[in-house]
């Protein structure tokens, strides 16, 4: 009976040290859960994201769609196979007078009112700004022509597509981006758009030369290129100076495929060849070789530089003495 006794206690003792050793265990495993979900941090939320701006490998130019029937009376073919006239050569022993001049052109006067003319054909926006633009999209392998840049005159240095748009657009803005209780939660950097109206003065580089075999004078256009006004980030102003240069006998070609708006014309409309070529606009002189033996523009001349109306002055004193020296060859 003893015996009995002994042994029942002994299994009881027994299952009561493996409860207690099962709920430790499941104690602690529970610990360990709630000290691991301790640890764990939320991720925080970085608001200074920046969004890189897109690459831009176009120029801003306006899309315009062909039209699908002939938008005309007639059929207009001339002016798609229209090519300008062969130069005339002149001879370097010939030319008695060589002179280069720079002349600035105001799109906002009323001679030069076709550089704005903005109407959509099916060549692409008539601004002559966008046949510029439309010119070097192309580039010199699908007819178009080699852009170059503004650091100088001469036509040095060929530029990219991406190299263009990035001048003509400036440097990317940084614009931040709030949630609806006006707090920023990022950044984004966006290109700035481009209006095409805001090129409205271009620059344009040619030289005099009076041939002793005709008896002539001529002036051939060596380049043109479009005008910007530059402003730092910081405000200041710097000043209107050239975007790029295109070589002139190379757009040539181009020129003589885009008519010249004239309201006022019932028999035919020139082409922008014809233009320059029979100097059917106004420009200013703004800077010559003649008698400028540092090499600068008439804005930084001393006596010239504190006033824009003796600077017109000069450059059509430099023009009446280009005429006069053609005409004191004469005799009679």
């Amino acid at each position: 009976m003893v015996i009995c006794m002994i042994g029942l206690f002994s299994h009881v003792a027994d299952a009561q040290t493996k409860k207690r050793t099962v709920k430790k265990r499941t104690t602690a495993k529970k610990t360990t859960n709630s000290r691991t979900k301790a640890n764990i941090a939320p991720a925080k939320v970085d608001t200074a994201v920046v969004v890189a701006p897109p690459h831009i490998d176009s120029l801003p130019m306006v899309n315009v769609k062909k039209s699908l029937r002939n938008d005309g009376a007639i059929v207009r073919n001339l002016v798609k196979d229209r090519v300008p006239l062969p130069y005339e050569d002149l001879r370097e022993d010939d030319a008695v007078y060589m002179e280069k001049v720079w002349r600035e052109i105001d799109t906002r006067e009323k001679m030069n009112l076709p550089f704005r003319y903005s109407a959509n054909d099916d060549n692409g926006n008539q601004r002559f700004i966008s046949i510029l633009f439309k010119a070097i999209q192309d580039g010199p392998d699908n007819g178009g022509v080699t852009v170059f840049s503004g650091i100088d005159d001469r036509f040095t240095t060929p530029m990219t597509v991406a190299e263009v748009a990035k001048v003509i657009s400036g440097d990317p803005v940084t614009v931040p981006i709030t949630d609806s209780l006006g707090n920023v939660i990022s950044y984004k950097t966006t290109n700035p758009e481009v209006n095409l109206d805001s090129f409205y003065k271009f620059q344009i580089k040619e030289e005099v030369i009076f041939d002793k075999e005709s008896s002539r004078l001529f002036w051939r256009i060596l380049g043109i290129a479009p005008l910007k006004r530059i402003i730092t980030a910081s405000g200041v102003d710097l000043g209107e100076s050239p975007l790029f240069w295109v070589y002139y006998p190379d757009m040539r070609p181009i020129f003589a495929k885009y008519e010249v708006y004239n309201g006022k014309n019932y028999g035919a409309r020139m082409s922008w060849e014809e233009l320059f070529e029979s100097r059917m606009f106004y420009g200013r002189i703004i800077k010559s070789t003649l008698d400028n033996p540092y090499d600068q523009f008439l804005s930084q001349q001393t006596g010239l530089k504190q006033s824009s109306i003796l600077q017109l002055l000069e450059g059509e004193n430099i023009k009446d003495k280009i005429f006069n020296y053609e005409q004191n060859l004469w005799s009679y």
